[in-house]
């Protein structure tokens, strides 16, 4: 308890030190008429794209993982561990990563298996893309890393990974930050046929069950990636050297078979590995998640996503659903990082 009390002393004075010129945006106001929780002090405004660096790439071995991941803040703070989605990485948390290190937090930004410099120990290890082994994956990081404990924030993929962590191992997440709310599936739920306009906004998944499609993707995977950020952000004009940033993370040698094996795997085209059966079964149960927890969706996501009411009974702990407005599309931690920061240090005060 003092530990935690202390983190977040700390985080009031680095958010007070670093907004000296923006004092009139902090203020301390309620977060929902229900739980009469409070929020933390109010982040300045930044605007996206300010920050194009995350510093040195640490490399770690974790599971069956060579795991490569950007680190910010005090090595003392609270630790807040941020994950990407596809086709994304972990420059989706470029401006969000100094907010948060500002208020004293110490952020873990890990690339994804098949991503960036996160490479398997073993030629031999099956390129697996399937839910339950992400989220096992960055258990093996926490481990790895000595972090019994964090807040976990994500989207796409990365909100995900977060949903199975909170579900599976709340113990080990103090508390949740999604985009796009509860994504848990199963392979039962996702070969029951959707409405013709839903099939047609997962038009990439039916592609990838090819093997024309995982040899279109393995060819064109920097055109292909750019148009699902069109698709997926239709009002965000992100600049090529954006794109660019990113897209070297794509490069990874098992980048394209742990997506397709991903997409397949979620449709019964493939299997998955047995060991994580149990897992997979615990998942498909929908299982409700307890701990505090902050959902957001941008006011332009052109990607598929449920609508917020539809979840709202899966959290069963405090929670609050936020809404970014002004364009704001499926990688909302890049174009809204002010918003996603905010979640986490109010989300914490749960």
């Amino acid at each position: 308890m003092s530990q935690e009390i202390d983190h977040r002393r700390r985080g009031l004075l680095g958010i007070a030190a670093a907004t000296i010129a923006a004092a009139p945006l902090i203020q301390l106001t309620g977060a929902n008429a229900q739980t009469g929780t409070t929020k933390a002090a109010a982040l300045p405004t930044i605007k996206p794209g300010t920050n194009t660096s995350l510093g040195p790439i640490k490399q770690i071995d974790a599971g069956v993982l060579n795991v490569g991941y950007a680190e910010a803040g005090p090595a003392d703070g609270y630790p807040v561990i941020l994950l990407h989605g596809w086709p994304y990485d972990i420059y989706s948390f470029a401006d969000v990563a100094p907010l948060l290190a500002g208020a004293g937090y110490r952020v873990i930004m890990p690339f994804l298996r098949g991503y960036g410099t996160t490479k398997f120990l073993s030629g031999d290890t099956v390129r697996n893309g399937q839910q339950a082994v992400v989220a096992v994956d960055i258990i093996a990081l926490m481990d790895a890393l000595k972090i019994q404990k964090a807040i976990i924030a994500g989207f796409d993929w990365g909100a995900r990974t977060a949903n199975v962590i909170a579900a599976l191992w709340p113990e080990r997440c103090k508390a949740l930050v999604s985009v796009s709310g509860y994504l848990i599936g199963s392979q039962e739920a996702n070969n029951k046929p959707l409405p013709p306009k839903a099939e047609l906004a997962w038009w990439y998944q039916y592609y990838f069950a090819t093997e024309r499609g995982r040899q279109g993707y393995d060819s064109n995977r920097h055109d292909f990636s750019k148009l699902i950020w069109q698709l997926a952000s239709p009002k965000w004009n992100f600049d090529d050297a954006t794109f660019d940033r990113s897209a070297e993370a794509f490069n990874n040698p098992d980048h394209v078979a742990i997506v397709i094996h991903n997409y397949r795997w979620r449709l019964s085209l493939v299997e998955g590995e047995p060991q994580y059966d149990d897992l997979e079964k615990r998942l498909a149960k929908f299982p409700v998640i307890t701990v505090p927890t902050i959902t957001l969706e941008g006011d332009a996501n052109g990607a598929p996503h449920p609508d917020p009411a539809a979840y709202r009974s899966k959290f069963s702990g405090k929670y609050e659903h936020r809404t970014s407005s002004g364009g704001i599309g499926h990688n909302l931690p890049q174009e809204a990082p002010r918003d996603f920061a905010q979640a986490v240090l109010d989300v914490d005060t749960f």
